[in-house]
């Protein structure tokens, strides 16, 4: 069996990937019907089977023949508790299967995405650790997941979150040049944090050469996807204070030139 080990290079380790049963993937799990099953937080009526019961089931059923799509959906569960008691080691274990089996699929699979962001949930776990259980804060490990999934699949979040280590030097060397790279490659596919941040930056300069009118197109984007987010909008107001009318004008254009372009 493919390991992250191999593909990674990261020493994935098995602790928790133990909780969840392993099987051989066959092939015959028809994604339509798991898609298609009950909310686990969907109304009884009397005399009824638990709908929850139901979809954990068919889920796990799944899950345990290496059905990716189904071992992501039971990871989102344990790690929400939706539908289940949260569990961030059994969401770990979950996640580390899509990891382990699929990290060499690559960006043109068809679970390019679920694999990606498997990467991601087992690297978030990693930057902090779980608390009483086997699985310790390793930044390190995060930070080379983070790597993989943002180069290999081209996953937003991952290149939002790389980028973040980049800049605080956490779990290796600080790099603001490649952190400012991969951060600007998240914000071009609309990954909003990166948005702020990267808008953030360039309205300042810090740390890269100053462009306020782009700081002020990524922060615009960044504010209209979370107008609750006290923090964007401290920035935003900051970028307008320090703008001028033209770059006002360069950011309208910036601005325009955003929404009609083509995007994935």
């Amino acid at each position: 069996m493919r390991t992250c080990d191999r593909a990674l290079g990261i020493l994935l380790i098995g602790v928790g990937l133990g909780l969840v049963p392993a099987l051989g993937f066959d092939g015959t799990t028809n994604r339509a019907q798991l898609q298609s099953l009950p909310s686990p937080a969907a109304p009884l009526h009397s005399g009824e089977t638990p709908r929850a019961t139901v979809n954990i089931t068919s889920l796990e059923y799944a899950a345990e023949r290496g059905d990716s799509t189904a071992q992501w959906r039971l990871g989102h569960m344990y790690m929400k508790g939706d539908g289940v008691p949260r569990s961030d080691v059994r969401a770990f274990g979950y996640f580390g299967k899509i990891a382990n089996n699929h990290a060499e699929d690559g960006v043109d699979s068809p679970n390019a995405r679920i694999v990606a962001s498997a990467i991601v949930a087992v690297g978030r776990y990693y930057l902090d650790g779980i608390p009483d259980s086997d699985i310790k804060a390793d930044p390190a490990r995060a930070r080379r997941m983070f790597f993989y999934a943002a180069s290999n699949f081209r996953d937003p979040d991952a290149q939002y979150l790389l980028g973040r280590l980049l800049l605080d030097g956490s779990g290796g060397a600080r790099d603001p040049v490649q952190a400012a790279r991969w951060l600007k490659l998240a914000a071009n596919k609309d990954q909003h944090a990166a948005q702020a941040l990267l808008g953030g930056m360039l309205v300042k300069g810090d740390l890269v050469p100053r462009q306020v009118a782009r700081g002020l197109m990524y922060l615009i984007l960044a504010r209209d996807a979370s107008p609750d987010d006290a923090a964007v909008r401290a920035d935003y107001q900051q970028a307008l204070a320090l703008a001028t009318k033209d770059d006002l004008e360069a950011a309208r254009v910036y601005l325009q030139d955003w929404v009609s372009a083509p995007r994935d």
